[in-house]
């Protein structure tokens, strides 16, 4: 048996080589004796501007995540990825209660706050922990080791921190502070990664109790008068000021995520051909895994081979994650499916992956209804968008449904 990963869109050679050793581990621990190859396509296929950019008016700086408004957590992180001192700056501008009008929260003059030892603290906290200490570990293992330190640093040399600091004058309020602190720096390496950070809901909570630990706080629960007025507001948030601040980086900084889909909707034959030879060079059986626009691309490549009556050599089980061909269907924008036609006869079982809070993830169990071919399954990152779309790779529960639907298509 044998595993061919297709990448998804704005994937070049750096990014594919240490996302497909990450599938490959997983892939092996599972399946110790398959094969797992790749066919990466980014060079060859993927887009880029050739005028540099010049047609986008008003680019803007990018906000990292499109808030899910029924979910109060991503929402929240999505403020914070936006904004990653948002939390610091309602520390620092509306304070505790009992600091009102008439009471800066200052002290006695020469004692030292209590949310002054917790800046003091901060400043002292490594921008490289060393190699035994469980923040290093994770960091590196989220991707977020080269970010650490810029956000560090952005954190503790803020003046939100610095008032936020003067303000807590009790040691309830310095560990509130701490806790928004340590979410502050983990807000801001995520947001500098953006989408080039693998880091899920549970990796990201442990950075915050890490850091908050070291601050002398408790990161069980978010601050209390933060959350009371930033919790209410992330639910209220709308997408389009945050799409609005995407544009730019999607056309320019990120135009691959954007423009490889655009190319593959001109010129799809190429990339379809390539992943053709792909599957065909290695022995079968072959399960099939897409990420994104590679799930879109086998989708097509296995429709019209057998509608042709030519289906691809090996190719048992299709697996797609995160991708948009359901959607693709729908609008009649697929390249090998009309809307309303159902998949030929030929094309193998297929699981379909997808988190709800991945805007670039479809359902297709109900636009093929009755095809006992499609399953479509859940996973939850507890990350906002865009992070979510690279986070499935560290998902236990897609290595664990793919491991059932090799069984279930028997192949061994």
């Amino acid at each position: 048996m044998r595993f061919l990963f297709v990448h998804g869109t704005g994937v070049r050679r750096e990014r594919h080589d240490a996302l497909f050793a990450l599938v490959r581990e997983r892939l092996v621990e599972r399946f110790p004796g398959a094969g797992v190859d790749s066919c990466y396509w980014g060079d060859r296929f993927g887009a880029s501007l050739g005028a540099g950019g010049r047609s986008v008016p008003g680019l803007r700086i990018a906000a990292d995540a499109v808030p899910d408004p029924v979910d109060a957590e991503t929402a929240e992180w999505g403020l914070l990825l936006a904004d990653p001192l948002c939390e610091v700056r309602v520390l620092a501008e509306a304070g505790w209660d009992g600091h009102g009008d008439g009471d800066d929260g200052f002290g006695m003059p020469g004692v030292r706050s209590e949310g002054d030892r917790v800046l003091a603290l901060l400043a002292g906290l490594p921008e490289v922990p060393e190699d035994a200490d469980e923040l290093a570990g994770l960091l590196r293992g989220t991707g977020l080791a080269a970010h650490y330190a810029a956000a560090l640093r952005s954190v503790a040399g803020s003046q939100e921190a610095a008032r936020a600091g003067a303000r807590a004058d009790e040691i309830a309020r310095a560990r509130e502070l701490a806790t928004a602190l340590a979410r502050a720096v983990t807000a801001a390496a995520l947001a500098s990664a953006g989408a080039e950070a693998d880091c899920t809901g549970t990796e990201r909570d442990r950075l915050v109790e890490l850091l908050t630990a070291r601050l002398g706080g408790d990161a069980r629960v978010p601050g209390a008068r933060a959350a009371a007025v930033l919790g209410r507001l992330a639910m209220r948030v709308t997408t389009q000021p945050l799409l609005n601040a995407w544009r730019g980086s999607l056309t320019v900084g990120a135009t691959p995520a954007l423009g490889d889909i655009l190319r593959y909707q001109a010129r799809g034959h190429e990339l379809r051909a390539f992943l053709h030879a792909g599957i065909a060079a290695g022995p079968g059986p072959t399960v099939l895994i897409g990420h994104s626009l590679g799930g879109i691309a086998l989708v097509d490549l296995l429709a019209l081979a057998a509608a042709r009556g030519e289906p691809v050599p090996g190719a048992e089980l299709l697996v797609t994650v995160g991708s948009q061909a359901p959607f693709l269907y729908e609008l009649g924008a697929l390249t090998a499916l009309e809307p309303g036609a159902k998949l030929p006869h030929g094309f193998p079982p297929w699981l379909n992956v997808y988190d709800r809070q991945d805007v670039l993830s479809y359902l297709a169990g109900p636009v093929f209804p009755g095809d006992t071919r499609i399953s479509d399954h859940e996973v939850g990152s507890r990350q906002p968008f865009p992070a979510c779309h690279s986070a499935y790779w560290k998902q236990d529960t897609l290595y664990e449904r793919i491991e059932r639907a090799v069984a279930e298509a028997g192949i061994g």
